[in-house]
């Protein structure tokens, strides 16, 4: 009987930076997902990437110094290892400069602009570069973008524009034919009420104020916008052919069964990606799924908040199947899910070193104990063993409900329930008890046998989560994997067979003081080791002219008396959005010291500096308020100061000279 096919993407990874966990996370939902639909039967095909172009991406390489392809080839291969490094199992890994896409993006742009679907205008409105973005006036909140809540900047240029409006009431009717289209519900009531339904307005579709993107071959001093050209990477990396015969993949495998996406870009999979495809004609994917994020402790993560954990770093401290069972077990079906070096030690003690870990050594532990390894179905019943049973033959249903409705963790609860069922049987039937007397020895190898016995079910069925913590129970075990049909007969581990004589800890427990001071650690010696090829660079770039001054002799600098102050009070100045009052301890005295520095320290970050001060300038009153000397900042070309501080610590009141 020939599978039923299940073609399944991701969003493709910008190749902007390496990608932190937040971003990993998709690509190891998605795998979990893949891995499912494998073992419930489906042939899969599971298709990630990255996307390559744009004005970010050409800014980025200049700082760097290098040519765009090979900034992009050095992210896009960063990328690549991560995927392999939490073991994921995609089929195809697109990259939108690789030739055969490019190619079918200029196919498809001409296409449409010959059907009258692209026509040339110009654009007028504001830009924000990170998120690659046109927006009005009135979409903007508080005059800043709208997703991403950056900077925007007013932008006029020559453009091409798709005509949004033409397929909107269609798209319309879809989504309402379709409810499982657009998922979570949420998400689609999202798009519906504020996008669709207020009216559709056209889409920019090429650039001209930067170079690095696919040119447009019949007017080259424009390139293809970004979502034209990211979003059809569905279509030609599986053999898309827009004026010609497709290839056998695309014909047996699109529609794509599953978009799988982050919830930030669910506008662009569920409106702009259906319309380009009505005007191609071609059919609609069956579902998009916008997930949620996973954020840190304290917000969104980004590298300006200081608060990225990266994939690498957490499987050097935890492994790669923690990391993987943290961030699906941890992600709720539709909010955001918080991680934390202290919730992942947290997790690791309590549900991968306790519930699993433990119950696996102790029952090959207590079978090579009390049996020389040997398990045997002993056939010696009783009531309290229902209940186990019923918990492992139902497993697999329960798991599988969720995942038809990618409720990923609820399906790895499921699983967990298994496992701590398997943890209260043991303390129901109490093995070390039943060994201590020799008529109860056939009871005991019962208990064995059931225990050893539901947890290869529950080992087989956490494999798309663990693979290789599946892989690792089941050896230990002496089982074989189980498919999915056969999970819910108890009983299929062949009696007589023998668990390992060397049982292995699968997960160790940790002291999370001890975690954090090795993360601590890590982040001193990341700064240092990114500090030391930095520093001929900023002398050679990050350098700043200025108009000078008069020149002074050195009997008037002489006059100017500087020492070091310790900051031992701030408060803001009120009704002033620019100054800080600061009590300066100098020497034996504390001096009040007002400065303009409101906007770059809040007086929390002041209190316990030490400073520079210029210590004798004339007291006057700003704002009101007696200022007594002057602290010392640096100033750079955008106007962020930066406070002078002595390089070693200093006692307060040591004179700079």
């Amino acid at each position: 009987m020939e599978k039923k096919k299940f073609y399944m993407t991701t969003a493709i990874a910008y190749t902007s930076g390496k990608p932190h966990i937040g971003n990993t996370y998709e690509i190891v939902l998605a795998d979990a997902i893949a891995r499912f639909r494998r073992l419930q039967g489906y042939d899969v095909f599971f298709q990630t990437g990255t996307d390559e172009h744009g004005q970010k991406i050409e800014l980025k390489a200049e700082e760097a110094g290098v040519t765009p392809k090979e900034f992009v080839d050095n992210v896009s291969g960063e990328i690549k290892r991560i995927w392999d490094l939490m073991n994921t199992s995609y089929d195809k890994f697109i990259r939108t400069t690789d030739d055969y896409h490019e190619k079918q993006v200029q196919k498809i742009f001409k296409k449409l602009y010959d059907q009258g679907d692209i026509y040339k205008g110009a654009y007028e409105g504001m830009y924000c570069t990170p998120c690659e973005s046109f927006w009005t006036q009135s979409q903007l909140v508080d005059g800043k973008c709208p997703d991403c809540g950056r900077e925007v900047q007013p932008a006029k240029e020559e453009a091409y524009f798709f005509r949004m409006s033409k397929y909107a009431d269609r798209l319309i009717d879809h989504i309402n034919k379709h409810p499982e289209f657009i998922q979570p519900v949420s998400r689609k009531n999202e798009m519906m009420n504020n996008f669709l339904l207020p009216g559709l307005q056209d889409l920019c579709v090429s650039r001209t104020s930067f170079k690095w993107g696919i040119p447009v071959d019949f007017d080259p001093k424009h390139v293809v916008y970004v979502w034209l050209d990211a979003l059809t990477n569905y279509i030609t990396g599986i053999g898309y052919e827009c004026d010609g015969e497709s290839s056998d993949l695309f014909k047996k495998e699109w529609p794509a069964d599953l978009h799988l996406i982050g919830k930030d870009i669910i506008r662009f999979h569920t409106i702009y990606w259906p319309i380009f495809l009505m005007a191609l004609d071609l059919p609609l994917p069956k579902q998009v799924f916008g997930h949620p994020w996973l954020l840190q402790g304290d917000g969104k993560m980004s590298k300006s908040k200081g608060n990225v954990l990266y994939a690498d770093d957490l499987v050097d401290m935890f492994g790669v199947d923690a990391v993987r069972y943290f961030v699906l077990h941890e992600m709720p079906f539709d909010n955001d899910g918080v991680i934390t070096w202290e919730l992942m030690v947290e997790r690791m003690n309590s549900d991968l070193a306790n519930t699993l870990g433990n119950l696996v050594n102790r029952t090959v532990s207590m079978s090579n104990k009390y049996f020389d390894g040997v398990v045997n179905n002993t056939g010696v019943l009783e009531p309290v063993d229902r209940e186990l049973r019923e918990a492992a033959v139902s497993a697999a249903e329960k798991a599988s409900a969720k995942m038809d409705d990618l409720r990923v963790a609820d399906a790895i609860t499921e699983i967990f329930n298994l496992f701590k069922r398997c943890n209260k049987y043991i303390d129901e039937t109490m093995p070390w008890a039943l060994a201590k007397d020799e008529s109860k020895k056939e009871r005991l190898a019962t208990v064995l046998y059931n225990l050893v016995e539901s947890i290869s079910i529950g080992a087989s069925l956490l494999e798309p989560f663990m693979p290789e913590t599946a892989d690792k129970i089941l050896a230990q075990l002496g089982a074989r994997k189980r498919s999915l049909e056969v999970m819910n007969m108890f009983g299929l581990y062949q009696s007589g067979n023998k668990v390992t004589d060397k049982p292995e800890i699968l997960f160790a427990r940790l002291d999370v003081k001890e975690v954090l001071e090795k993360v601590e650690a890590k982040k001193a010696a990341d700064a240092a080791e990114q500090d030391q090829p930095e520093e001929a660079k900023e002398e050679a770039a990050d350098v700043i002219d200025i108009e000078p001054k008069a020149e002074i002799t050195f009997d008037d600098f002489a006059k100017l008396q500087f020492q070091v102050g310790e900051i031992i009070a701030c408060e803001a100045v009120k009704k002033s959005k620019k100054l800080l009052c600061s009590q300066v301890r100098i020497g034996s005295q504390v001096k009040q010291i007002v400065s303009g520095i409101k906007s770059h320290y809040t007086p929390e970050e002041m209190v316990g500096k030490k400073v520079m001060v210029v210590v004798n300038l004339k007291p006057a009153k700003l704002a009101g308020i007696l200022s007594e000397g002057m602290l010392l900042c640096a100033e750079d070309a955008e106007g962020n100061l930066a406070l002078m501080t002595p390089e070693k610590d200093m006692p307060a009141g040591a004179e700079i000279c």
